[in-house]
Parts: C-alpha cells; structure tokens; sequence
C-alpha cells in the first residue's frame, strides 16, 4: 500500500497543468409564481447524469463532457422544459434557471418520484438512514440534536454544550459506534473537533449505518457507523452564523469556497467558535447542602465548574473538476477547547471547583479522488491526516465544595479540605497527555461494467503516546511510561447491480490487526548488586477476519427489501486499554475484542405520491449476538464508584428489536416524521441472563414542519418546527432480584422533551434568522447514570449566504 500512495502521489503532481474536459451546469427550477419546486428532476439527455433539485429548487450538474448537450426538467403536476446548451473551456460553468407550468395532469393515481441521493443511499440493503442537514444549518441545532432524531439512535450526552457524549445504535454504544469524517475516524482529531463543535452548516449530509458497516469505510465498527459528508460543491459560496442563547452560549461559524473557473484551482476555509457557561439549574438527591450535624437539606442549584469553550477550523487549497483529479487537496486541521469539570462520573454531594481539561489538535490532511483513472471505471480515493494532539488535566484545589458553589462544611461548622489535595481522589496533578497521530484511508474500485464493481480499501490508524505530569517529580516522571497503539484494516468488496437495477447487493470480507505496546520504567538489579531503570514492554499484535453482505431488491418500484448480516470485530480504543485521566477512565490492559453477528432485515415503502401528499414508511428488523461485549462493569451491590470508570468485557449477550419510521410531506409546506425504536439488550453475568444496565430499551422522536411563504414581505418564508424526543424508564443499576427496596434510587424517570423553533428567509434566501426554544415545558432530562442535562432554554440565530459569487 506505501508504494500505491507514492504512485499516486507522482501521479498528482506529474499532472498539474493538465486541461479541463468538462464542466457544470447548476441553477433553480420555480413554478410560474417564482416558488421554488424542490425535488424535480433535472438530467441531461444521452447521458447518465441527473440529480434532484433541493428544498430550495436548486440543482448543481458536475462532469459534464465538452460540447452540446440537451437539458430536461421535469416534475409530477407540471409540465416538462427543455434547454440545448453549449459547454467549452471559454464557457465550463453555466447558470441555466427553469420555469415550469402546473398541469392538469390527473394525479389521482400514485405515482413515484425519482430519487434522491439520500434515498439512493437507503435503497443499498444496508439498514441505512441518510440525514439532510440544510435545514438544521438554519437552526440553532447542534449535530448531536440532529442525529438523535434519527430512528435507532440515541446520543447520550453527560451535561451540556461540550460534555462527553456517547453514540447508542440498537443498543450498542461507545466505541462500538465509529464517528468518520470524510471516512477519517474522528478520533484522530481529539476532542476538540468533534460533534458538538461542527456545526450543520458545514455537513452535506450524515450517514448513519446500523449494525452492518460497508467495507468502504472500513474499521472495526461492531454496533454500526456515522460518517460525516462535508460539502466538497466546487462552486463560489460563503456562509456565515452566529447564535446566542441561554446559560451564555455564544455559537459562530464561517464556511466558504472560491474556485477558479479557467484552472480549477480551489480554496475552502471552515471556521467556527463555541462558549458556553453551562450554569443551567439542577437538582435532585445530590443536589445538596450539608449543614451542622451533617444534616443534608435538598437545593435547586446552578452548575458553577462547568464552562467550555472551543474553536477550530479547517483551510484546504487544490483543484476540483480538472483532468487529473476531480478533487485534490492539502490542507490544514486545527482545534483548540477548554472544558471545566463539575464532577466524576455521577453527580454527587460535594462537586469540583477548579478542575478542568485543555486540549488542542493540529493535523496536516491529504485527499485525492479521480474517477476514471486510467480507464474507464477505475476510479481511487484517498484521504489522509497526520499530527499531534495534546490533552491536560488541571487539578490542583483541595478545598471542599457544596453546590451553592461556596465551600463545605463538616458536622461542626468548619470548612474543611480534602486530604489527597486534589477535586479527585489521586492527589494534584497537571497530568499531560501527548500524540503523534496518523491515519491514511486509500479506496481503489473498478466497475467492469453497469451490473459488477470491485472495491479494495484499506485504513491505517496510529497513536504514539507519551504521558508526564510537571506536578511530578523528575524521578515520578521518569517512571511514566510510553503507550504505542497501531491499526490496520483492510476490505475487499464485490457489488451486483442487476435485474434492470432491482437487485443490488454488496458482499465483502474485513481483515483486521492491532498491535499496542506499553513501555514503563521500573527498577532493577544488576550483577553487581546495584539498582538501575530497565524498560518493561508489553506488546501485543491481535489479528481477525469478518465478513458481510447487503442486498436490496425492488419488489415494485416503490416496495424494497432490504436484508445485510456481518460478523464485525471491534478492536479496543486507546482508552480502554490505556485509561485516561481527563476522562475518569483507568487502564485495562487486559481487555479483549467484542465481536458480534448483526442481522438487519426491513422494507421501505416509498416515497409514494398522491396528488400533493407523499409519505414514506421504513422498518428494520434486527439482532445482535455479542461476545466479549465492551462496557462499564455489571453493577449488583449500591456500592458504585461515583468517581472512575473502567472499561471491562462483560460477557456474552444479544440485542433484538424493530425500528420503524415514517415521513410525509403535503404540499412541500407541511411535514412529519416519527420514528420509534424498541429492543432488549440483555448480557450473561455470573450465569444469570439480565437487562444491561444504563440503557434506555424504548424511544420514540417526532417533529412536525410548517411553511407559509410571502410572510410580511414577497418571496419570504416562515418555517415553524416542532419537535419531541421520549425515553422510556431504566436503571443505571441492576434489580436485586425479588428484593426491590431501594432499586427506584438507582431509575432514571420516563422522559418527554419538547422543543419549538421558527425561521423567516428573507427574499432572495440570503438571510436567515431563527428562533429556538428547548425543553418548553422545563422538565428534568437525563442521560447518562443520572446525569441532568439542561432545562428550558432559548437561542436566537442568524444566517447570512452567497451562492455564486
């Protein structure tokens, strides 16, 4: 594979001044009032080349051949245009706008619409949901919130705005649920680059693949995988946000492109910044103060340690849509975040003051796609980020504190501290973590014509990591030890597309190979009698195979179904082996893969259309049987450590269930989506089958939509949102058999979150303001082992565009 990418690279660079054969055609389809039709068909005759329009009516063509070529709309109720345009390099992008008329076609019967590129994507057999975030990126909605409306998932988030969060899919969860980037693990990025700080406007659009991972992607996902699609449109745009809302939360983005239309050269920067005070009320049995006596009286309270504040962005320079690539660029990726701490794992009685975590990232990327090299079907893919991130833990105070945020006191009055010195247990520390982080993922396919496809891709992963502690001393720092952990996996697919496109299917086979190595210092004695420092090493160098399919079969052209099974590997991050201070993770060397056989099985019906309704329903049926399941230990005594967190294997289990959702839109004006997920997740310990505890088995999310146009001025409009989110009822702890007294301590109550939003588009879909409420009705949330999350909340944003400028 080394050598493939110095090939390749030779090849880039050996090209440059290589000409442009083709070009684009992008612009809008309206009816005759001047609305926009979203979802019309725009295609370019002779040719295989189409796309939807979007919710705006817009449309973008690339790859168009040189030379004369004929352009025809067309959309269910109107009539069909038809424009011949000339494309050479003194004219390779141009602008054309339809307008087509309503008819009197009878559409009483149902009929069918093309497909967009989301529905191409769910109609591929695997048990697959593609998220638009256009919307979104005109709300003050984070990716997190986005994702968890979306059926089968459910993101569980420790607190506000920065807190950890950790993705459920069916069940599976943590780093069962891969995060890629463009198909880069996140992971490589550090926690300052993640979730909570992307912000929608800089998404195409998320996949999110549950329980069966296509080998493209290509890691050791067991639960299922969210891969984050950033816009790669090589056209000139900016896009500017800027929110502000309740506990101080300020949110600012900037994103854009410049693109050179005579040489393709191109330039796209992504900036954004987050803050947040966090000081969000809370209460609750832990919610406390401790007076004389000991005696604990009940508080509501704001969070007073719990502030974040994190800034990035990404700046890539190359050429789009020129002979030699169809993208190609280097670039850099930088963050930088700060996040305060107000307790362990749960919350309790006397919070932190003062501790907090800093970390940083800045990695070099690479990405290189060409389709068609070579020959004709051969098409390479490679995507690539090398650099360091930092990581510190600051923790330094030992006074004691209540949750009035002042200092506690004892039984007789006094203040008092802790003895170790430190918020946590452990004693004061400046505790350092530092990487050198690699990641490379190459992809060649070749199509040997329309109906067979080979792929081969292969993702290289790397961490060195070397931890120290200034608070130390030099001999203490001698003794910490260095922690080495590199990944390799590599896939092999073969794609069917036959029976007139009814039948797709997808087999492939994963080889996976990890190998870590932990180096520490400890103290010998040699021949002579004399101590000195000898490296221990522990190495370890794992390797395993699995293997999958996906298949999908159009029983009418609106009936699919849709069938994929696996037997996945999920290999041990980095710190579940290692642990991680920041976190409240320690160290497990011992721990070993999870592996399981997923089985998904569903239907889509749809996307029907009668007269100006169109609705979609989607089912998927699923199973997962699980080995050496990854997780927090099975806890069966209340004597629960409500500091630390150990990653163990918990033994054997299975996960089965249904998801179901449906769509339906009328008019373009109105729409609803609800989806519902139910499953059992249950684990063998100590011989005993029990419901895995800390895992919600029942959820169900809705959301309605509303447009009214030409509010207050002409060719403007007014979109109202509402949205709800349920949690069925669990326990973080498990029942104590028939003896049930004292179990409600350990439940986390049923849940229903409400929240409202509004948005009005100025006339020419510039400008964009919105307003958001969270939590209407202020009702207490959770997540994670009771920890709350904010109550009612308020955002104002605003939005401002240029498209093709």
């Amino acid at each position: 594979m080394k050598n493939l990418y110095i090939v390749l690279f030779l090849i880039v660079f050996s090209s440059v001044h290589g000409q442009q054969t083709f070009g684009t055609i992008s612009g809008k389809v309206t009816d005759t009032s001047g609305n926009p039709l979203p979802y019309a068909n725009v295609v370019v005759e002779g040719l295989k080349l189409g796309v939807l329009t979007d919710d705006s009516g817009s449309y973008t063509i690339s790859k168009i051949p040189f030379g004369k070529q004929k352009i025809i709309v067309s959309f269910i109720g109107y009539g069909k245009r038809s424009k011949t345009i000339e494309i050479n390099e003194s004219s390779n992008s141009i602008r054309i706008n339809f307008t087509l008329q309503e008819t009197a076609e009878n559409l009483d019967e149902v009929t069918v619409n093309g497909k967009s590129t989301e529905t191409e994507t769910e109609t591929e057999g695997f048990a697959v949901n593609a998220v638009k975030t256009k919307e979104a990126s005109l709300r003050n909605i984070q990716t997190n919130e986005l994702l968890n409306t979306t059926v089968g998932v459910k993101i569980r988030q420790n607190g506000g705005l920065g807190s950890d969060v950790n993705y459920s899919l069916n069940g599976l969860s943590g780093d069962a649920v891969k995060i890629f980037i463009d198909g880069i693990p996140i992971s490589i990025y550090g926690s300052s680059f993640n979730l909570n700080s992307i912000p929608p406007s800089m998404i195409k659009n998320i996949e999110v693949y549950k329980g069966v991972v296509p080998g493209h992607l290509a890691d050791d996902a067991l639960g299922g995988a969210i891969n984050i699609v950033l816009h790669k449109e090589a056209k000139n745009n900016l896009n500017a946000s800027l929110s502000y809302g309740s506990f101080n939360t300020i949110q600012a983005s900037v994103n854009g492109t410049y693109r050179s239309k005579n040489s393709g050269f191109t330039v796209k920067a992504s900036l954004f910044n987050n803050y947040s005070d966090n000081n969000y009320k809370v209460s609750g049995r832990s919610v406390v103060v401790t007076g004389l006596g000991g005696v604990q009286t009940p508080i509501t309270a704001r969070r007073f340690n719990d502030a974040y504040r994190s800034t990035g962005g990404l700046v890539q320079i190359g050429y789009t849509d020129v002979k030699w690539a169809d993208q190609f660029f280097i670039g850099i990726t930088g963050s930088d975040d700060y996040k305060e701490v107000q307790h362990g794992a749960f919350m309790t009685i006397t919070p932190y003051k003062d501790r907090f975590l800093e970390s940083d990232a800045l990695l070099a990327n690479l990405t290189y796609q060409k389709k068609d090299l070579f020959t004709k079907g051969l098409d390479v893919n490679i995507n690539g980020a090398y650099g360091k991130r930092n990581r510190t833990v600051n923790d330094t105070v030992a006074w004691a504190y209540s949750w009035t945020g002042e200092r506690a006191i004892d039984y007789k009055g006094d203040e008092y501290q802790y003895t170790w010195g430190s918020q946590q247990e452990g004693g004061p520390t400046l505790a350092q973590i530092k990487r050198n982080v690699a990641s490379i993922r190459s992809g060649l396919s070749y199509a040997i014509n329309d109906h067979h496809k080979f792929l081969l891709n292969h993702v290289y992963s790397g961490i060195d990591r070397e931890d120290s502690d200034p608070l130390r001393t030099i001999l203490e720092n001698t003794f910490y030890g260095t922690r080495d952990l590199h990944k390799n996996i590599f896939s092999l697919t073969y794609e069917l597309n036959a029976f007139d496109e009814k039948l797709k299917a997808s087999i492939f086979g994963k080889h996976y190979q990890q190998k870590t190595t932990s180096v520490d210092p400890a103290i010998a004695t040699d021949t002579n009698g004399n101590d000195i420092i000898v490296d221990e090493v522990v190495s370890s160098n794992k390797k395993y195979d699995g293997y999958g399919f996906a298949a999908s079969y159009a029983i009418t052209p609106n009936v699919t179904l849709l069938a994929s099974a696996e037997k996945a590997i999920r290999l041990p991050n980095e710190t579940e082996i290692f642990g991680n201070d920041g976190d409240n993770v320690v160290a497990n060397s011992s721990i070993n893969p999870e592996q399981s056989d997923n089985y998904n099985l569903g239907f889509r019906f749809g996307a029907f259309n009668i007269k100006k309704h169109q609705f979609t329903v989607s089912t998927n049926l699923f199973t997962r049987n699980i080995k050496d399941r990854i997780g927090l230990p099975i806890e069966t005594s209340l004597n629960v450590d409500d500091e630390l967190i150990l990653y163990v294997n918990q033994g054997s289990g299975t996960s089965k269930g249904i998801d179901a959702q449906l769509n339906y839109t009328y008019n373009n004006n109105f729409g609803l989506n609800f989806n519902i997920s139910r499953f059992d997740l249950t684990i063998e310990n100590n011989g005993v089958e029990i419901d895995v505890p800390n895992t919600p088995f029942f959820t169900m999310n809705g959301g309605l939509r509303y447009s009214f146009k030409n509010v207050v001025q002409k060719k403007s409009q007014l979109n109202l949102f509402y949205n709800l989110y349920y949690t069925d009822e669990f326990s973080y702890l498990v029942s104590q058999g028939s003896n049930t007294v004292g179990d409600d301590f350990f439940k986390v109550p049923e849940q229903l979150q409400q929240d409202f939003g509004l948005s009005y588009i100025f006339p020419g879909n510039r400008f964009v303001a919105s307003f958001d409420i969270k939590n209407i009705f202020d009702k207490p949330v959770y997540d994670n082992l009771s920890v709350q999350k904010p109550g009612r909340a308020f955002y104002l944003k605003i939005n401002y565009r240029i498209n093709n400028f």
